[in-house]
């Protein structure tokens, strides 16, 4: 967007100070002072105040002309006096509708009342009954009573019975508390068992770890074996490393690289054990063979 554009889109007033100066001349004017004759531009902006001054009046006059018409005339009935029908009309239907409300309400209690009173004397015969129910059930207590007096007496004999059994258990136990050795043998021979008991444990743990297949951990080894010049024997140097055998080394694939010059290095491949075979033994055996071999580099190493 230019900045002219960026101007008109703005509401700021810069002519402000030439407005503000033709309106001073203008009221000066029709106060009878007098100035030397104006340049066009200030003529331009009297005319601009006159034409301003104008659309004031004419604003005033249609706003004065707006308040008469809103305003009722003399000969008019008011509105207030034409709605007085309709209101009291109103007033009659409401009072009306009040009057159906409160009988309706007054009937809804009618009903309410009395089938609260049914509800109450249905109550009190309940009540009647229940205490009817009491009466002859207290009256059955006596009798009930008799009855059960002679039935108690075989407990009551039980109980005596049995209360000498329980006097012979405390003895029991009594005497049982007396031939506890206070010196803790049989706590020794607890003990005793528990190491057994553990030792067995072991053993059988130990056994059962014994069993199981050892995982051997493996690696897969990228040798690079560099010759001294082109005119190495590759087959042969080859053959001098493969002869390198021990315990958990086992060579594989094998090939020739070129490095530069005619000259070719041998890429080969082995697998060792972890623990009987490491990249510095294969260094050691390789660069024995001083007469084909000048370095050995580990080109990768991976586990398996």
């Amino acid at each position: 967007m230019s900045g002219i554009q960026c101007l008109t889109q703005d509401s700021i007033w810069f002519d402000k100070p030439r407005y503000d100066e033709a309106e001073r001349r203008f009221y000066e004017g029709m106060n009878g002072i007098t100035h030397p004759p104006q340049p066009l531009q200030e003529r331009e902006a009297s005319a601009i105040l006159q034409d301003i001054a104008k659309a004031r009046q004419n604003i005033q006059k249609s706003l004065a002309g707006l308040k008469t018409a809103l305003q009722p005339g003399k000969g008019q009935p008011r509105p207030q006096k034409q709605q007085r029908r309709p209101r009291t009309t109103s007033a009659s239907s409401t009072a009306g509708g009040d009057q159906t409300d409160l009988v309706s309400r007054m009937k809804s209690l009618e009903m309410e009342n009395q089938s609260l009173h049914k509800s109450v004397n249905d109550l009190r015969t309940m009540m009647s009954k229940l205490e009817s129910r009491l009466t002859v059930l207290e009256k059955a207590k006596p009798a009930a009573g008799a009855s059960s007096a002679p039935a108690s007496t075989p407990a009551a004999k039980a109980v005596v019975v049995q209360a000498p059994k329980k006097v012979e258990v405390k003895e029991e136990e009594e005497d049982d508390d007396d031939d506890m050795d206070l010196f803790g043998s049989d706590d020794e021979d607890a003990d005793a068992e528990a190491e057994r008991l553990k030792e067995e444990r072991i053993a059988a743990y130990s056994a059962k770890k014994s069993k199981k297949p050892v995982l051997i951990a493996k690696s897969s080894i990228l040798l690079d074996v560099k010759p001294w010049d082109d005119e190495t024997d590759m087959a042969k140097m080859e053959e001098c490393v493969r002869s390198i055998q021990t315990d958990g080394l086992l060579w594989g694939a094998s090939k020739l690289v070129p490095v530069g010059y005619g000259i070719k290095k041998l890429q080969i491949s082995c697998v060792v054990e972890d623990d009987k075979v490491g990249t510095d033994f294969l260094e050691e055996e390789i660069t024995q063979f001083e007469d084909y071999v000048q370095s050995v580099d580990v080109a990768a190493f991976n586990k398996i």
